[in-house]
């Protein structure tokens, strides 16, 4: 079997709602009702995944087993999310102002 985690999508610190989010957002796409049989030849094998994954996860108790079997790796990369920080010539201006967010692809 694949990494749980990574089948939904979620971190291995993601709480129990954030992986029952996850699950459904998943089932949604991939429920045999709401797709052609045509347009997703591996989109059965998918649904296996997400629904062991998810049966794995929201027992305590087998998620616990897996994370001993399986430690997280250290080696991950981080993202670098870059901040321009400028000062204010007007003292009535709190220190820290945020923009728009730009979605990165």
């Amino acid at each position: 079997m694949t990494d749980p985690y990574s089948v939904l999508g979620v971190s291995p610190s993601a709480t129990q709602a954030e992986i029952t989010h996850a699950y459904r957002r998943q089932l949604r796409d991939y429920h045999p009702d709401r797709r052609s049989d045509q347009a997703n030849s591996g989109a059965d094998e998918r649904l296996r995944q997400i629904l062991a994954a998810y049966a794995l996860l929201r027992d305590p108790r087998r998620r616990a087993d897996y994370d001993r079997a399986h430690p997280v790796r250290k080696d991950t990369p981080t993202v670098r999310i870059p901040v321009t920080r400028t000062r204010s010539r007007d003292r009535e201006e709190p220190p820290l102002r945020a923009g728009p967010v730009r979605w990165q692809r």
